[in-house]
């Protein structure tokens, strides 16, 4: 890890500044002493890498215009060079839509190639906006739950199968790497989820907002890769903002094959009254996908060190709790349920006592109760001290119960 030039140990107190992570903290412990840190929300308190710094300085410095601005030539030729460099994937210009985070553009492409009352199929344990936003737009969630393997997930193809058939089930949304399980979906796995969607005349939207952060020995495949018959069928959910830790800056982009598809994502998107998204993040996503490659080549290295420490903890401490394989995100998947804590009292555990301020498994569906996710974006030492204070807790915990 090139620390010389990159600091991954350094970690900024985001109090006061209006970080959700951080306020979420402290209204789950407003007592919570001002050295420890929370690892929920999928963002980093590591600083930034120093490319993106300097080029936003740069930007600023020469009086760069914050009005209304669009993706142009240079910021579109951003994008396609890094796909094309991490992905083996060119995405044509015309393809590529802005929308303020993935999250909306999930919504907006909900809202444009379904109807009210269809059913939109996810694969539980999944990312949590997932249910909130099918069930704003007036939709079913559809649940085809993954296989629980005790060391990693599988995805279910007979039961997924069984509810793409039904034609009331007019979408699948995919989390591409899963979050937050952490399986990098290999070629194979993909292929099937295309075939079937393609048989079944089943629209795919593709969250790839983690196909960055891939972990040695896997390989993430965009899914429009996969044939140019799902490619016509196929919404794929790109940013840099987890690769880059900008996530605040709201630019995602949007790639869609099909022009008729596109156009009406277009469409919804606007309704809303989105034409344009921020023009600082337009500039930030730029200088990070043409200077900040190095800083990620480190941060991988970063995940990979910080999964290591957690699961040998466990595997020392307490082999009945099962850490699941990391094959990419920075999102540790953690079965606890063998402590013998219920689902709230796992909760007030962990936040109360112990002071570890983790997303708890029950949002992500109830097949995730009884488990943790835990954000490995932080520096190795804040991962080490998050898990002294678990052990102390636990001690103290396991102390009292034998009275």
């Amino acid at each position: 890890m090139n620390e010389q030039k990159y600091d991954y140990n350094t970690m900024i107190n985001r109090t006061k500044t209006g970080s959700v992570k951080w306020d979420e903290m402290k209204e789950w412990n407003p007592n919570v002493p001002q050295e420890v840190y929370p690892f929920s929300v999928a963002d980093s308190d590591l600083r930034l890498a120093p490319e993106i710094i300097e080029g936003l300085q740069e930007f600023i410095t020469n009086d760069l215009s914050l009005g209304y601005t669009h993706a142009d030539e240079a910021y579109t030729s951003a994008v396609q060079n890094w796909m094309t460099k991490h992905h083996n994937f060119t995405p044509k210009a015309e393809w590529i839509v802005q929308t303020p985070g993935v999250v909306p553009a999930i919504n907006f492409a909900i809202r444009a190639l379904t109807r009210e009352g269809d059913g939109i199929v996810i694969m539980p344990p999944v990312y949590y906006p997932f249910y909130d936003t099918i069930k704003h737009a007036k939709r079913h969630i559809t649940e085809s739950p993954l296989i629980n393997q005790g060391t990693h997930y599988e995805i279910d193809f007979e039961h997924l199968e069984h509810k793409l058939k039904q034609p009331q089930n007019t979408m699948l949304v995919l989390c591409s790497p899963h979050n937050p399980v952490g399986r990098v979906w290999t070629r194979e796995e993909l292929e099937k989820i295309a075939e079937l969607c393609i048989r079944y005349d089943v629209y795919l939207v593709s969250d790839e907002i983690h196909s960055d952060l891939i972990l040695p020995g896997h390989k993430h495949t965009v899914m429009a890769t996969i044939s140019k018959e799902i490619e016509q069928q196929v919404v794929v959910c790109t940013a840099a903002s987890k690769t880059f830790n900008i996530a605040g800056q709201c630019v995602s982009n949007i790639i869609i094959p099909n022009k008729e598809m596109r156009e009406r994502f277009i469409a919804e998107k606007e309704s809303y009254g989105i034409k344009t998204v921020s023009a600082l993040g337009l500039a930030t996503t730029k200088i990070a996908y043409e200077r900040a490659g190095g800083w990620l080549d480190g941060f991988l290295e970063l995940v990979v060190e910080n999964h290591r420490v957690i699961k040998e903890f466990f595997a020392q401490n307490y082999p009945e709790v099962k850490v699941f394989d990391l094959e990419g995100t920075y999102l540790q998947w953690i079965d606890m349920r063998a402590l013998g804590f219920g689902v709230s009292e796992l909760e007030e555990f962990l936040n109360q006592e112990a002071l570890d301020f983790f997303d708890q498994g029950y949002i992500f569906g109830p097949s995730g109760e009884g488990f943790e996710r835990i954000n490995l974006a932080a520096s190795t030492e804040s991962i080490r001290q998050m898990l002294d204070r678990f052990k102390e807790a636990m001690e103290q915990y396991q102390y009292q119960s034998q009275r």
